[in-house]
């Protein structure tokens, strides 16, 4: 079967067609104004995926409703449009690359795979907000996890690489966002990213996780408004904010040449993330392997250098050759170490496949 993946994110539109377990074409459209180009997507499936069987889009959310992929229909549509509210930065797009695709394409099954949905297996300790209860109730106020597609695809092909279990599995989804998640047997039991993809650690331009008395002390006083603290918690703060530049490749280089702005968003970046590792690890009981993935976690080979340098309490350790050359899938624990460190490239395409195919093949 010839899957169409469809990933819209918040610059590009990735398309790519899996057949079996490999991607066999790929297309990448930058978005104008953050907006789909529907005569660009008309044209890139006359070109280049002429021959396809079904559809699989990435949605960012599902609510507690969706916990699985889902054949598309008219109901479906509906109910993902009216949880356009829980992700307004998001969702839309998600949204708009599924009606671009389907009004090209209005032949081909559809399938929806949730970002989200990985994380429905947390337990009510772990998604729990400690707010008045009715609160809770009356805007479902809860910790709903993100990135969970790239993460589903760490739990499932880690192991595959390893030649082994991992019982207990720390993802480190590090690109624009950012996101960890402490995977206990296959299924997500804690992660960073709560309510919105602003919790958690520090991002290119989102904050992370930061003192909510300290924007309400900033409202009270009329500092800002709600308008621009959204707008600088999702765009002007993390390393943006920190190091003046959201490209950690740039942020690398000024800290090697002193820039002492770049210095400490480094330093801050790989405090917190060593602090979420390190929570991931005990909400998952211990850990047998760590897993870098994503833009920063792939290509970053210092970020990872400095964040395992400071985990060895927990028996992680780098093979530093091995670390300096990975590319694609790689191993690079050090010798002897306890827990197995993995370089894993990012494959949400092949998980929104894999989820889709059992859908439409009965």
């Amino acid at each position: 079967m010839r899957i169409l993946t469809v990933n819209a994110g918040s610059s590009s539109l990735k398309l790519s067609l899996i057949t079996g377990d490999q991607a066999r074409e790929a297309e990448t459209l930058a978005l104008r104004r953050s907006e789909i180009d529907r005569e660009a997507v008309v044209r890139v499936l006359a070109d280049r995926f002429g021959d396809v069987d079904a559809v699989a889009h990435r949605i960012v959310h599902g609510g507690t409703r969706y916990r699985s992929a889902v054949r598309i229909d008219a109901s479906v549509r509906r109910e993902l449009r009216e949880l356009t509210d829980l992700a307004p930065l998001h969702q839309p797009k998600s949204l708009a690359a599924l009606e671009a695709v389907s009004a090209a394409r209005p032949d081909l099954p559809a399938v929806a795979c949730f970002d989200t949905a990985f994380h429905a297996t947390l337990p009510p300790a772990a998604f729990t907000y400690a707010l008045p209860a009715d609160w809770q109730r009356r805007w479902g106020l809860r910790r709903y996890g993100f990135h969970g597609l790239s993460h589903g695809w760490v739990a499932r092909h880690a192991p595959e690489v390893l030649g082994a279990p991992s019982p207990r599995t720390i993802s480190c989804h590090l690109g624009a966002g950012a996101s960890l998640c402490a995977i206990r047997d296959g299924r997500s039991v804690d992660t960073t990213m709560g309510f919105t993809p602003l919790e958690g650690l520090v991002m290119a331009t989102r904050s992370g996780s930061v003192d909510p008395g300290m924007l309400l002390w900033l409202l009270e006083r009329e500092a800002v408004d709600e308008r621009q603290m959204a707008a600088m918690l999702e765009h002007e703060a993390g390393l943006a904010g920190l190091a003046g530049s959201a490209d950690m490749a740039t942020v690398i280089r000024r800290a090697d040449d002193g820039d002492e702005r770049a210095r400490l968003g480094l330093a801050v970046y790989v405090h917190r993330l060593r602090g979420a590792i390190g929570a991931m690890a005990a909400a998952a009981g211990g850990v047998d392997t760590l897993v870098f993935t994503g833009g920063v976690g792939e290509h970053a080979a210092e970020i990872r250098t400095r964040t395992v340098a400071g985990l060895r309490f927990l028996g992680a350790t780098l093979d530093e050759r091995a670390n300096r050359r990975a590319r694609g899938d790689a191993e690079i624990t050090g010798r002897d170490g306890p827990v197995r460190t993995l370089v894993l490239e990012a494959r949400e395409d092949l998980e929104m496949a894999h989820q889709a195919r059992p859908l439409l093949t009965g």
